[in-house]
């Protein structure tokens, strides 16, 4: 007998949660590339932008603002401090950058999703930044701190996705001044995947780095990193105290700073692209170099955030040509200077996970993986510029990271990938379907995206004719309806929470 529609979908959706838990449980903790770099320029064109780098920090200088003890720091390691601006002697800033390790570990409170950040490794993490959120019942909304745990929480589940980032969505219900500690602690409790810390005052970065003792042991800390924050300079060439503070508190304890230069260019830059790359290559060099005065040897990661933008309207614009284009050469200036790259992202400026939403983010995504980014931000749940989180965008685009990391794995070629014994056993315009090697295979031959549609068209009609969005929407809630929070010490998660009480009750609620 036929059987229902129901029925096939719930037999088809069994057989995919059965390799979704296998894939989730056997996943490494990051990826790792087998694959080569996609090179844009030649040697010539690369050294044209580093000269002009090397000019803008010897010639024209960057401004340190706002923090003292930064250009004292300068000073004493023989920079040129004129009032507020800095200028290093050539070669300066490049031997400094030397100290940075090429390569570092960041630790998670569950031994095996310690994440490797550099050399050949790429880490994939949500969304960081948007104050509003988007879902397909509720719509377009500010973020609340019950959106920022879900996210948390989903972030946790996805295989695909290595690290828990930080601001997921600004939880615009709590104070601005509080907020930092239960978002901390929502990473902390439900995740058991490394983590950022905030940025936005010297305090909270140092409350990020207490829990962080808590959390590990100040023992731990003290030897190993097991927290980053993520700041960008003030483009053109300011940088200000949130940046020199971060950098202080972070790297002052040896833990890692993602320093990333944000260009607009044509705004925050000059409006050709090789001017904007090579400032954007000054700034994080700058910043690269005030980190290892702080302490030699800290984790830094060099980043590149560059967006065209509309020269009728002044906004933003993403998944273009000519940031694309930054992606791949911010990759072959960092590796000339030997250092983990952030860069890229699945970034988009359309306001629904749709078709501008797809390509935008495909072809902003291949340029970041191919152009060689370690860790990247944005690679889940980027809408509207960064305006907004998308829910059903967040998973969607964790089922394409999915697909990026079968490319970076590059193709086998062993016996099995050659599968002789298949020809032996397949005899000419025979075919493959049931033979003993497609069986040994099938369920890991190919990469089977979960939110792919590939029946027929009457299958998809019998199930509904559901869309992406609806189907990334039945995706989320069914996970959050199935989560578990990982395990804690019961004494770590009281002390935690203690932690976090004391500080909010120290203070008065700031919402600005």
């Amino acid at each position: 007998m036929e059987r229902s529609a129901s029925a096939r979908e719930g037999g088809r959706r069994a057989r995919r949660e059965r390799r979704t838990e296998r894939s989730s449980v056997a996943s490494p903790a990051y990826a790792t590339r087998k694959i080569g770099y996609f090179d844009f320029l030649q040697e010539e064109e690369l050294q044209r932008l580093e000269d002009q780098a090397d000019w803008l920090i010897q010639e024209i200088g960057l401004e340190f603002r706002d923090d003292p003890e930064a250009l004292d720091i300068w000073k004493k390691a023989g920079a040129d401090v004129q009032d507020t601006r800095v200028r290093l002697p050539k070669g300066m800033a490049r031997a400094l950058c030397k100290t940075a390790p090429s390569r570092f570990i960041q630790h998670a409170r569950n031994p095996l999703r310690n994440v490797e950040i550099g050399e050949r490794s790429v880490v994939f993490a949500p969304v960081y930044g948007p104050p509003f959120v988007r879902c397909l019942e509720e719509g377009r909304r500010y973020g609340s701190q019950a959106d920022f745990e879900k996210l948390v929480k989903l972030t946790a589940m996805l295989p695909s996705l290595h690290h828990s980032g930080f601001v997921t969505c600004e939880p615009c219900d709590l104070p601005v001044n509080k907020r930092h500690l239960d978002m901390l602690y929502a990473h902390m409790r439900f995740s058991d995947k490394p983590f950022l810390g905030a940025i936005t005052e010297k305090s909270r970065a140092e409350d990020s780095l207490a829990m962080a003792r808590v959390l590990f042991g100040e023992d731990f800390v003290a030897e190993h990193c097991v927290i980053m924050g993520n700041v960008n300079t003030n483009s053109p060439l300011l940088v200000d105290k949130v940046v020199t503070e971060a950098i202080q508190v972070y790297c002052g304890a040896g833990q890692g700073i993602v320093v990333v230069p944000f260009i607009l260019s044509g705004a925050m830059g000059p409006v050709t692209t090789a001017a904007s790359i090579a400032q954007a290559l000054a700034e994080a060099m700058m910043c690269c170099a005030f980190s290892q005065l702080v302490r030699p040897g800290a984790p830094f990661v060099l980043g590149n955030f560059l967006s065209s933008m509309s020269l009728k309207s002044g906004a933003p614009t993403f998944g273009m040509p000519e940031p694309l284009m930054s992606n791949y050469i911010i990759g072959q200036l960092a590796r000339r200077l030997g250092l983990p790259l952030r860069c890229g992202g699945a970034l988009t400026a359309a306001k629904l996970p749709d078709a501008q939403a797809a390509y935008e983010s495909a072809d902003s995504m291949q340029s970041t993986v191919l152009g060689g980014a370690n860790f990247i931000l944005h690679s889940a749940g980027w809408l509207e510029g960064g305006l907004v989180t998308s829910f059903e965008k967040l998973v969607l685009d964790a089922d394409r990271l999915g697909a990026y990391q079968v490319l970076l794995a590059g193709m086998a070629s062993d016996d099995n990938a050659l599968a002789r014994d298949a020809y032996e056993e397949v005899e000419p315009a025979g075919h493959f379907l049931g033979c003993a090697h497609t069986m040994a295979n099938y369920e890991t031959a190919f990469y089977e995206a979960f939110l792919s549609d590939s029946d027929s068209f009457e299958q998809w009609r019998d199930r509904g004719a559901r869309d992406a969005m609806t189907l990334a929407h039945e995706r989320w809630t069914a996970m959050l309806e199935a989560y578990e929070a990982p395990p804690i010490d019961p004494a770590t998660d009281e002390a935690l929470r203690d932690f976090r009480d004391r500080r909010k009750a120290e203070m008065g609620d700031a919402w600005y």
